[in-house]
């Protein structure tokens, strides 16, 4: 497996001041609000991708640029391969946000110049 069918899913904007940042995309460009995730993460759309916008953590400083979500069917599937070919994951594929209906796995690496990279899939949530 590779990332020949991959789509982008997400990009991250990242943002020192939460409530300015968020009220910037919000009340200024007028994208549309999706949803907040903990801990300062603010979702928007903006065509077909999603926009993270978010304060990171005290411990990683910002790299001014996008990091690029790589939106797969199988994230474990083509997170294992990638393992394989020497990728290096901060975590295994995990949830990161959960609706009734839909839940968010990321995975997220870096390139081999530290540019934030991840792998996202969203699945139904299984009724049980």
């Amino acid at each position: 497996m590779n990332l020949a069918n991959a789509t982008i899913g997400q990009v991250m904007v990242p943002i020192d001041d939460f409530d300015r940042g968020v009220a910037f995309y919000k009340d200024v460009l007028g994208l549309p609000f999706l949803f907040v995730a903990p801990p300062q993460m603010a979702f928007f759309m903006c065509g077909s991708v999603r926009l993270l916008v978010g304060v990171l953590p005290k411990d990683q400083s910002a790299r001014r640029g996008s990091a690029i979500y790589f939106k797969v069917q199988d994230i474990r599937g083509v997170a294992a391969s990638l393992k394989e070919r020497g990728v290096e994951f901060r975590a295994d594929p995990h949830v990161v946000h959960r609706t009734p209906t839909v839940e968010l796995w990321l995975a997220e690496f870096v390139d081999p110049d530290g540019n934030q990279l991840a792998l996202m899939s969203e699945t139904a949530v299984v009724a049980g």
